[in-house]
């Protein structure tokens, strides 16, 4: 069996990668993109702390597991909004540069 240290370094990376990728990008298609990372990693912590930390047999034992569907819910959610805003703008800037959006006011 894999140690719980395997998925959290694992995981560590992977948000680490989401938190470049939003700081460093000013594509809007690019940052949505590493917001999700950032939220699968949180969801590979849920799992890997429920699979690891919980003993077999109680009633907690797939907590992590109902909360990272929880967080797979509102990462489509955020996704289905986000592109809505995204699809907005490209079409009234032709862009999806980030520096643009002040530019949507009225």
């Amino acid at each position: 069996m894999i140690n719980i240290e395997y998925y959290l370094v694992l995981s560590a990376a992977i948000f680490c990668i989401g938190v470049y990728g939003v700081l460093a990008r000013r594509n809007a298609i690019l940052i949505l993109m590493s917001i999700e990372l950032m939220l699968q990693a949180v969801n590979i912590n849920l799992i890997a702390f429920s699979t690891y930390l919980i003993p077999k047999g109680e009633l907690e034992e797939h907590l992590g597991f109902i909360f990272a569907i929880f967080v797979i819910t509102i990462a489509a959610a955020e996704v289905g909004l986000a592109l809505g805003i995204i699809l907005r703008l490209y079409r009234n800037r032709a862009s999806v540069n980030v520096d643009e959006v002040n530019l949507m006011k009225w």
